[in-house]
């Protein structure tokens, strides 16, 4: 709940075309209903982005759109050891699927 505060506040801020978020989740659902909230808004309606559909350009860490914007030694430091034990694709996929339905910012 406090995550999403601090997102609508920065989105308020800063306006929702100047935002990226950058996912880290080590599961596809958790990832996929944080893209989902951050994009179409809370589903459980439990938190501040309930109802609130910011539509912002949500990532995850492993996507090759972000990978590639990060230093490879600190990628590597920082982030690979994830992809040998998680299902990448799985993650990426469930990620991606929620920014395209609901993004207004995928580029």
């Amino acid at each position: 709940m406090e995550n999403q505060q601090r997102v609508k506040d920065l989105a308020e801020k800063h306006g929702k075309d100047n935002l990226v978020i950058i996912l880290g989740g080590a599961e596809a659902e958790a990832s996929g209903l944080a893209c989902e909230t951050v994009t179409n808004g809370d589903p459980t309606f439990a938190g501040p982005l309930a109802g609130v559909q910011l539509g912002l350009a949500c990532y995850h860490i492993l996507e090759p759109e972000i990978k590639d914007e990060i230093d490879a030694e600190v990628y590597d430091e920082q982030v690979s050891m994830m992809e040998m034990v998680l299902d990448v694709d799985d993650i990426i996929d469930e990620t991606k699927k929620y920014r395209e339905m609901y993004s207004e910012y995928t580029e």
